[in-house]
């Protein structure tokens, strides 16, 4: 198993993930800001749903929910069904320029990671995609899942006098 060293390194390279993620953010276009994205793609990857089943999946409240799905609906690329099951519910759909949206974003992506990961290998990008899975199916499924972060290990130990660089006062 690895060791602490280790945990605190891999800690630090996620952390500098973010930077990655902010760099395809900037590639989306204009009008299918990250959350919209986000729709397109479940509903892509997942098929037509219910907003509170989407809204489970982005790991978001129903009023951020609400605000993305009124995003992409007001574009075109989606459709609000009543749902058969339950007049009162909706089931969201992707429309045809909603399909060619989530094209375009397919396109950007792929264009982007191609150019970004051009030295790379094929086996070391299959490499990446092996292990991020892997990582990703160790962590379960996040969104239910409450995260349990141990109590700290609190060792006795005598008092130290604290470390100053002050001068001490004259009395």
């Amino acid at each position: 198993m690895a060791g602490q060293a280790q945990f605190e390194e891999l800690a630090r390279q996620l952390s500098a993930v973010g930077a990655v993620k902010r760099d395809l953010g900037r590639i989306l276009p204009p009008d299918c800001p990250g959350g919209s994205a986000a729709v397109l793609t479940l509903l892509g990857r997942h098929g037509d749903m219910r907003m509170s089943k989407l809204a489970e999946l982005l790991a978001v409240d129903m009023s951020v929910t609400s605000r993305h799905v009124a995003h992409v609906a007001a574009r075109g690329w989606i459709e609000r069904h009543p749902d058969p099951a339950d007049k009162r519910s909706r089931i969201l759909r992707l429309t045809p320029a909603g399909l060619e949206e989530l094209q375009e974003l397919s396109r950007r992506t792929t264009h982007l990671l191609a150019e970004r990961l051009a030295d790379w290998t094929d086996d070391e990008v299959g490499q990446l995609i092996r292990l991020m899975t892997r990582l990703r199916a160790s962590f379960g499924d996040c969104r239910s899942v409450p995260v349990r972060i141990p109590a700290p290990v609190v060792q006795e130990s005598t008092p130290v006098a604290e470390e100053t660089t002050r001068t001490p006062a004259s009395t």
